[in-house]
């Protein structure tokens, strides 16, 4: 009996010594968040040729509408009244660039749109806004007083006179988009954690734009302030209800995108 359980505790003591110790296990390492600028370098390359063939077709198309609603007006006229803000703001023709700038500027919120979801709900936001301006010029024509400057002496503004005449005024859709682009350009830039001059400038490039429709008299005070109203009508409900938010260093997954509230 004493050699039996002599040889249990030599068999025991071998067991144990042989058999693994339970370490504890090292935690998984947590990947890095991404750094802004890989944030919109990614950005920027997803869908890119679809965001970039979408944003052209899109803008043709409201142009189609808008240009026929300009050159077939379907009610009566309304020519919009100046105020004494109209009367102070001289013609300034520099501020044409700014102007004419708006139609690069439209394209870089959808241009950084992260998944293809985002980007079709991005899409069908602006479209509503779009079309609201759109009913609105058929149902209320408007334009604003005839110009009392010749500008025919200044590069590319009988042009602009020529495609983008006078009516369709109220409410401006220049300032519309805009604006919609501005809110919406904030958010990502917000989003991506970009340093704060970026967000700055976005806003700046906003105020150009909008300061500029007054300056080249393409449109008056009231029409900017109306479409200021109707672009943040449509943009900041559009914050509210978009796909769901992603953090820097998330993997995004198209998968998991669900319309929710922010």
């Amino acid at each position: 009996m004493a050699a039996g359980r002599g040889a249990l505790a030599r068999s025991v003591t071998d067991d144990t010594m042989h058999s693994p110790i339970s370490l504890p296990l090292a935690p998984a390492p947590v990947p890095a968040p991404r750094t802004w600028t890989a944030d919109i370098g990614l950005r920027i390359r997803r869908h890119f040729l679809l965001k970039a063939v979408g944003t052209t077709a899109f803008t043709w198309l409201f142009f189609i509408g808008y240009f026929h609603l300009l050159r077939n007006p379907a009610f009566p006229v309304t020519v919009m009244p100046l105020t004494a803000l109209d009367h102070l703001i001289p013609f300034q023709p520099y501020t044409l660039g700014a102007y004419l700038s708006l139609w690069l500027y439209v394209g870089l919120a959808p241009g950084l749109q992260l998944t293809f979801r985002e980007l079709v709900v991005y899409g069908l936001w602006i479209g509503a806004l779009c079309l609201s301006g759109l009913s609105l010029f058929y149902f209320w024509p408007t334009q604003i007083p005839p110009l009392s400057i010749d500008v025919t002496g200044f590069p590319g503004f009988a042009m602009l006179q020529g495609v983008d005449a006078a009516g369709n005024a109220c409410p401006s859709m220049h300032v519309a988009v805009a604006i919609f682009t501005a809110i919406r350009l904030e958010q990502v830039l917000r989003d991506a954690r970009t340093p704060a001059l970026l967000r700055v400038l976005n806003w700046a490039w906003f105020a150009a734009i909008a300061y500029s429709t007054l300056a080249v008299k393409q449109h008056v005070v009231l029409d900017v302030v109306a479409g200021a109203v109707l672009g943040m009508a449509f943009a900041l409900p559009s914050l509210r209800w978009r796909p769901g938010r992603r953090f820097r260093g998330d993997s995004p997954h198209v998968g998991a995108d669900i319309i929710g509230h922010h």
